[in-house]
């Protein structure tokens, strides 16, 4: 039980620094490039999969 607490610590911690990240205007675009990398590369894996979908249909 003691390290669930923590674990719910650690994460609602780490939203309250994302949000104060997010007000200033350097964290701000930390966090902006941070969700671009992210979002290019779970549309690399999406597009990946559907190609090994569509190859494995034929």
């Amino acid at each position: 039980m003691k390290n669930l607490s923590w674990f719910v610590l650690g994460i609602v911690g780490g939203f309250v620094v994302a949000h104060f990240m997010n007000k200033d205007p350097r964290g701000n675009e930390l966090l902006a490039s941070i969700d671009a990398r992210i979002s290019g590369f779970t549309d690399a894996i999406t597009d990946a999969y559907h190609a090994e979908v569509a190859r494995e249909q034929k």
